[in-house]
C-alpha cells in the first residue's frame, strides 16, 4: 500500500505543477487584457487612443470595437470612422454631449442602432452613418435630433424604413439614401403631414425602385424636385415617366442635367433592355414629345399661373403679354404672393406671361403660354355632347341598315332559293312581265267579284306587245288607260320591280 502511494506521488506532483503554471500564465495575461480594454470602451486618453485637437476628437482607424468612455463635454466633432464598432447602444456616450455637432461613424460595419442612441447628442447637425451594414430604420429613431441638417446613410443594406423614422428632423436639409435596397421613394417626407419643411435634397439613387409616384412627383414644387435624385434605379419604361423627365429637362432641374445619362429605364418586353428615358420619343414607345409650358382656358373662367422656381423664397415679378404690368390689366392680380391669377378670362388674355425671379445668388426667368378659347366652358361641353350624340345616331343608323340588308328575308320570285320552274332559253323580260300581269288580273277579279278591298295590293302594269326603240317597255299600257277610265277616283301607281334598287312609289 505504501509502495503504491509512493508510485503515484511523482505523478500528482507533476499535475500540480502544470496547474500552477496555468494559473501563473493567466495572472500574467490579466494586465494585458486590461491594457487592450482601452480600445474597447475604456476612458479616452488623447495621447494614446485618439487625437485631440481643441474641440475635435479624432479616433479614426484605431481598431476600436466600442466608443471610448469619458468623452470630454466640450467636444464638437467626434470622428470614429474606419473602426470595428458594430453596435451603438443607448449609453455609448455616458454623459450628455451638448456641444457635439458632428458625429462620424462611417466604415464601421454597424448593424444595430438603439432607439435611444441619440438621446445624449441632441445638438448634432451632421451625422455620417455611411458604409455600414444597417438593414432597417426603426420608428422615431432620429427623433431627438431636432437640429440635424445633414444625414448620410448611403452604402448600407437598408431595405425597410419606418414611416416615422425621420419624424422630428425639422431642420434636416440633406438626406442621402443612395446605394441601398430601398424599393420606394419616401414621398411622405416631401408632402403631406409628414413633410420635412427644410428638406432640400433627397438622394435615393442606385436602389431597387421599379416605379415612381409620377402624379405626386409632378405636383411637387420645382425647388423640391431640383433636389430629388432617383437615377440608376430599375424603373419600368413608360410615356408617363418620359413626360416627367422631359419637363425636368425643360426646366433644367439638377437631377436631370447633372445625371442625364444615368436616367435610364427597363423595357417590359423580352429580353429586357436598359435605355435612356429621354430616348423614349424615338425608340420603343414612340412617346409624344414635350415642347413647353402651356395653359388653356375658356371665356369667363379663371387661371392661376405659378412662378415655380428652382429655389425657395425668391423675389418674383410678372410681366404680361404686350410688356404690360399687373397693375395695367384689370383681369390679373397677384395670388399667394407669387402666383398670378387671371380672370374672368377674355380672348385678349392669350399670350406669353413672364415671371422674373431673383435672389442674392440666383436669377431665373419662367415663361407660361396662355391660350383662351373663344367660347365658354358650358358651350364647349354642349358642343361636345352634340357631337357625341350625332356620332351615336350615325352608328345606330349604320347598324339598322346592316340588319335590314343581311337579316330581312326576300320574298321576291327572282330571289335565289325559291321554288321556281326553270324557263327555257327563250324566256325574256317580256314573258316575266306577262306572268306578273296575269297574277294581277286574277287578284283584280277576286276583288271585283267579292266587293272587298285587298290591302297591300300592288298593280303590275302589263306592257305592250311591242318594245320601244330604246328597248324598254312602255310604262303605260292601253289596259292602264281603260282601268283609269273605269276607276277615276283611284290614284294610279308606278311600281318598279321589288328586286330592283329603285324606290317603289305608291
Amino acid at each position: 500500500m505504501v509502495g503504491s502511494i509512493g508510485f503515484f506521488w511523482p505523478a500528482a506532483v507533476a499535475v500540480l505543477k502544470r496547474r500552477s503554471c496555468f494559473i501563473l500564465h493567466l495572472t500574467l495575461l490579466l494586465p494585458a487584457v486590461r491594457a487592450s480594454g482601452q480600445l474597447t470602451g475604456s476612458p479616452l486618453v488623447c495621447q494614446k487612443t485618439c487625437l485631440c485637437a481643441s474641440t475635435i476628437i479624432s479616433c479614426s482607424k484605431k481598431n476600436l470595437t466600442n466608443v471610448p468612455n469619458a468623452l470630454p463635454s466640450y467636444a464638437a466633432v467626434l470622428d470614429l470612422s474606419f473602426n470595428f464598432i458594430t453596435k451603438l447602444q443607448a449609453d455609448w456616450t455616458g454623459i450628455r454631449l451638448d456641444q457635439l455637432q458632428s458625429l462620424l461613424l462611417s466604415n464601421n460595419n454597424l448593424t444595430f442602432l438603439s432607439t435611444e442612441a441619440f438621446v445624449n447628442v441632441r445638438k448634432l447637425r451632421y451625422l455620417d452613418l455611411s458604409f455600414n451594414s444597417l438593414r432597417l430604420l426603426d420608428e422615431y429613431i432620429f427623433e431627438p435630433l431636432e437640429n440635424l441638417e445633414v444625414l448620410l446613410l448611403y452604402k448600407n443594406h437598408i431595405s425597410q424604413i419606418d414611416r416615422s423614422a425621420f419624424s422630428g428632423l425639422i431642420e434636416l436639409q440633406r438626406l442621402y439614401l443612395s446605394h441601398n435596397q430601398i424599393t420606394r421613394i419616401p414621398v411622405e417626407l416631401l408632402k403631406g403631414r409628414g413633410r420635412l419643411e427644410s428638406l432640400r435634397l433627397l438622394d435615393v439613387s442606385s436602389n431597387r425602385i421599379k416605379a415612381l409616384p409620377l402624379d405626386e412627383l409632378q405636383a411637387l414644387p420645382a425647388w423640391i424636385k431640383n433636389g430629388l435624385y432617383f437615377h440608376n434605379n430599375p424603373l419600368t419604361c413608360s410615356c408617363e415617366l418620359y413626360e416627367l423627365m422631359a419637363h425636368w429637362e425643360l426646366r433644367e432641374l439638377s437631377p436631370s442635367t447633372d445625371f442625364r445619362s444615368n436616367h435610364t429605364c427597363v423595357t417590359s418586353g423580352q429580353p429586357k433592355e436598359k435605355m435612356a428615358i429621354l430616348d423614349l420619343t424615338r425608340q420603343y414607345l414612340n412617346c409624344s414629345e414635350v415642347k413647353g409650358f402651356k395653359k388653356e382656358g375658356y371665356l369667363e373662367q379663371s387661371l392661376v399661373l405659378d412662378c415655380d422656381t428652382r429655389q425657395k423664397n425668391m423675389v418674383k415679378r410678372w410681366v404680361l403679354p404686350g410688356n404690360l404690368t399687373v397693375s395695367q390689366n384689370e383681369t390679373t392680380l397677384i395670388h399667394n404672393e407669387s402666383s398670378l391669377r387671371i380672370g374672368p378670362l377674355k380672348v385678349e388674355d392669350s399670350g406669353v406671361y413672364t415671371c422674373y425671379a431673383t435672389s442674392d445668388s440666383f436669377n431665373e426667368t419662367l415663361y407660361v403660354t396662355v391660350v383662351v378659347f373663344n367660347t365658354t366652358m358650358s358651350k364647349g361641353l354642349e358642343n361636345l355632347k352634340t357631337a357625341y350624340t350625332t356620332l351615336v345616331a350615325c352608328l345606330i343608323s349604320l347598324v339598322m341598315i346592316l340588319i335590314y340588308l343581311f337579316f330581312t328575308p326576300c320574298h321576291c320570285a327572282c330571289c335565289p332559293g325559291q321554288n321556281m320552274e326553270k324557263n327555257d332559253g327563250k324566256d325574256s323580260l317580256h314573258s316575266s312581265t306577262v306572268s306578273l300581269s296575269q297574277a294581277h288580273e286574277e287578284r283584280w277579279q277576286e276583288r271585283v267579284g267579292g266587293g272587298g278591298f285587298l290591302y297591300r295590293h300592288a298593280a303590275f302594269l302589263e306592257p305592250k306587245e311591242q318594245l320601244e326603240q330604246n328597248g324598254r317597255l312602255n310604262p303605260i299600257s292601253e289596259e292602264d288607260e281603260e282601268w283609269q277610265g273605269a276607276n277615276r277616283g283611284r290614284t294610279r301607281s308606278d311600281v318598279s320591280s321589288v328586286c330592283s334598287n329603285s324606290p317603289m312609289v305608291i
